[in-house]
């Protein structure tokens, strides 16, 4: 199956997870009805200059974010760490974690969400 990026629902979030800014989700295919895997989330964030996504936790279920494009910083747990293209973080069961653009451009990440 496939999907053309201009096809994606988008929803825009306001100060998500407590976070500030909007984020923009492009939610790549819909769980349940799309997705045949024990799956919450398959999408693309984007975070302007500035934007986060406040600390919270996730029970029984992994997310793994992957940041395509622009810095951030990360708080995995209560460790905070600098993350640019290509850098990754896991999070899940009982863990916090969040994350906060802190470069001049957009910050685009892939965020999957996994339950278990």
């Amino acid at each position: 199956m496939f999907r053309k990026a201009a096809q994606y629902r988008t929803e825009l979030r306001e100060k998500m997870r407590g976070g500030s800014g909007t984020v923009k989700i492009e939610h790549f295919w819909e769980p349940k009805t799309e997705m045949r895997g024990a799956n919450r989330m398959a999408a693309r964030l984007t975070l302007p200059p500035g934007a986060s996504i406040g600390f919270h936790r996730h029970e029984n279920e992994e997310e793994i974010f992957v940041i395509v494009k622009g810095q951030a910083e990360a708080d995995d747990n209560g460790t905070k760490v600098l993350l640019g293209p290509g850098d990754t973080l896991l999070t899940g069961n009982g863990a916090g974690h969040g994350i906060r653009n802190t470069g001049d451009g957009d910050l685009e990440i892939v965020a999957v969400i996994a339950t278990y």
